[in-house]
């Protein structure tokens, strides 16, 4: 017949020395390299000014006819948003630039490459 061991509490305490108060040597950390990043200065952005927005029911919305008017958030000559490919990068005013639409940077977001602000 085989002998068997029983196994106590002790058996399955660890050393002591394992979480001992050595000092832990860390490695000093190197400065990180600047990264050049002037191959995402030629990626396209979307570029886009919101004037204002309305929130309604879908109900009111299949209301609506041709003449009526929807009431916007925003008041007149209240600079508009500007957002790049949806992320908000300031905001601005219309003008005109040789018959087109233009903006002009009124405000400009603190932007970073970690993530988008808004």
């Amino acid at each position: 017949m085989a002998e068997h061991n029983i196994l106590q509490d002790e058996d399955f305490l660890l050393d002591d020395d394992l979480f001992g108060e050595e000092e832990v040597i860390t490695p000093a950390a190197a400065p990180k390299p600047v990264k050049d990043i002037s191959f995402f200065h030629q990626l396209p952005v979307q570029v886009t000014l919101e004037l204002a927005s309305a929130e309604m029911s879908l109900g009111e919305l299949t209301r609506m006819g041709e003449g009526d008017v929807v009431a916007l958030d925003r008041m007149v000559g209240e600079p508009l948003d500007i957002r790049v490919n949806g992320a908000l990068l300031g905001r601005g005013e219309v003008v005109e630039v040789k018959g087109r639409y233009g903006v002009r940077l009124l405000e400009v977001e603190a932007i970073s490459l970690t993530g988008a602000n808004d």
